[in-house]
């Protein structure tokens, strides 16, 4: 009779486990997928770094001769109330003769400075920078969409792909002859950058004070701003 108890054991297991997995659920068939939007925005933003560097054999006198050049520039700027402009990178290092050794002379100094220029106003800009070039050369120019303006377009194509994600969910529900569906997780993605600009070879030397430098016309061209959503849903049969 002993024998016979862990067979009884085992069956009153099996019949105890029986109502509790037929009481669970089953799992809802899920299903992940993604939906985006695109679209091409006018850049109405600007951006420039123009820069000097020299050379002097005193550091002080170096010194001077660059805080002189940036503060014209800066006076020159302060015309311009619709650029805003910043000052960049300062940054000056010892020259030493050839085949540099701990015993090498020092030969003399070199330094760098940059400003910076932000603006909506592309004309604006293009004048300042002309201006700037008799004295100053033009490392870059960049074209973007603005922070508000991204802020704004990207609010509208939320909402235009969340209702594009829920549309496919239906869709999906639908083909699978599905009662309903519920989401189970969703997640929000955006991208989309700056458009460089390359200055002509021309325009990227220092200009003597004496030669005129046109006003170039500047043309921002488009950023391309995408919006994704992705997640997935679960379907009520």
């Amino acid at each position: 009779m002993l024998r016979k108890l862990p067979l009884v054991i085992a069956l009153l297991g099996a019949g105890l486990a029986a109502p509790v997995l037929a009481d669970t659920p089953l799992p809802y068939q899920r299903v992940g997928f993604s939906t985006e939007v695109a679209r091409e925005i006018p850049n109405d933003q600007m951006n420039a770094t123009l820069s000097v560097e020299l050379s002097d054999k005193d550091a002080s006198r170096l010194a001077q001769q660059m805080a002189t050049l940036m503060n014209d520039a800066m006076k020159k700027a302060a015309a311009f109330p619709t650029v805003k402009t910043t000052s960049g990178s300062q940054n000056t290092w010892p020259i030493y003769g050839a085949g540099f050794t701990t015993s090498s002379k020092l030969e003399g100094w070199r330094g760098r400075a940059e400003i910076r220029l932000e603006s909506k106003d592309f004309k604006a800009a293009s004048e300042l920078i002309a201006k700037l070039q008799d004295r100053l050369q033009l490392n870059g120019v960049t074209f973007s969409v603005s922070p508000d303006t991204r802020r704004k377009v990207e609010e509208a194509m939320t909402a235009e792909a969340i209702a594009a994600f829920r549309a496919r969910a239906e869709t999906v529900r639908g083909a699978w002859s599905a009662k309903g569906y519920r989401l189970v997780d969703m997640n929000l993605g955006a991208a989309g950058g700056p458009m460089p600009y390359m200055p002509m070879a021309r325009a990227m030397k220092s200009m003597d004070a004496a030669e005129s430098v046109p006003t170039q016309d500047m043309a921002g061209g488009d950023t391309r701003l995408v919006v994704n959503v992705s997640g997935s849903i679960e379907l009520q049969p």
